[in-house]
């Protein structure tokens, strides 16, 4: 699941192209109108499901693979694919739980605006959550114990704790969650992950905490915490590992393993502080929405310092390779 901002739709031609020109014979018209009607329906889907975001979710279990001393493998690819389906059921149910509250302040999202129906949204929600626990239940007993209550979890705020004080450690708990997903599924053990999913997870939270004054603004407390909060985990994701990788060797004294760790560090800092400078400054909505988009997007690499830091650089590499698409979908598709 994912912070949401309002983002208006963009603005339309003013011929239609169901409208045949004069050179256009009746068929070809009805032809494009069809084309017209489904592209209309992929991109309302697309918008529902935050499509961008997901380029945010391989990274978990790929640093959480990296935390085993493994590498990843078929059973790793089943929980990102479980994941990928979990997470897209948070954002299906999460529309379909604040249809009243975006008729009033988003109705240009699919529900409110009648581009998706409600029940069909809610019917994705439970066959992707359906789909995400069959993949992790053939990723093996020790990945669904995991994915089992990141479900709940995922149900729980959607449903129940969203507006409460309790949102945005729900929240953070499923991005926690989901990194042990990837640990598990490859190496059978929670425990040596558990130091990752905290980092992710405490980003997460301070990420959240700051999406609830996107739409109204707020005080600059939160994003002045989030910020904070930000510079000391690019600092211990700096300090020197003293436990093997990946690869069974000591990655404590190694100039490129620490070369890329500090560069990823730093990529993380660009991404989610700048941002989070400008809302301090003025916490504005627009500048708010900006500061959890860039909060969003800075999980990635993040996710990628986690697996460098345990010794995984090709991990490292192919998560960080996810940002460039993150940034040119989120154009076109907001990923909040």
């Amino acid at each position: 699941m994912t912070p949401r901002s309002p983002r208006p739709d963009r603005p339309t031609t003013t011929r239609s192209p169901q409208s045949p020109t004069p050179s256009q014979s009746p068929r070809a018209a009805t032809t494009a109108g069809a084309g017209a009607g489904a592209a209309g329906k992929a991109r309302a889907w697309a918008e529902l499901l935050r499509l961008p975001a997901l380029f945010t979710v391989p990274g978990d279990a790929l640093a959480g693979a990296a935390t085993t001393g493994n590498r990843p493998s078929p059973r790793t690819l089943l929980a990102i694919a479980s994941s990928l389906c979990l997470y897209e059921a948070g954002m299906a149910l999460n529309d379909w739980a604040d249809q009243t509250e975006d008729a009033l302040e988003r109705p240009h999202r699919p529900l409110p605006s009648g581009r998706v129906r409600p029940s069909a949204a809610l019917a994705a929600a439970g066959a992707l959550t359906a789909a995400g626990l069959a993949l992790a239940a053939r990723a093996g007993r020790p990945a669904l114990a995991v994915a089992a209550p990141l479900a709940v979890t995922v149900w729980a705020y959607d449903l129940a704790l969203k507006r409460t004080p309790a949102g945005p450690a729900a929240m953070a708990t499923a991005r926690g969650l989901d990194l042990l997903l990837g640990a598990t599924a490859t190496g059978g053990s929670a425990r040596p992950a558990l130091p990752a999913a905290l980092t992710l997870a405490t980003h997460t939270l301070a990420v959240t905490t700051v999406s609830r004054g996107e739409t109204r603004g707020g005080a600059p407390l939160a994003p002045l915490a989030a910020l904070t909060t930000t510079g000391t985990l690019a600092w211990r994701l700096t300090r020197t590992p003293r436990t093997p990788g990946a690869s069974g060797a000591d990655t404590s004294r190694h100039p490129a393993a620490d070369a890329l760790r500090t560069a990823l560090a730093a990529a993380f800092v660009t991404t989610s502080g700048r941002p989070l400078v400008h809302a301090t400054l003025n916490p504005s909505p627009p500048l708010t929405q900006r500061a959890v988009s860039g909060g969003i997007r800075a999980m990635i690499p993040l996710q990628a310092a986690l697996a460098a830091r345990s010794g995984a650089p090709a991990s490292a590499l192919l998560t960080a390779a996810l940002a460039p698409a993150a940034r040119r979908f989120a154009r076109k598709v907001s990923v909040t």
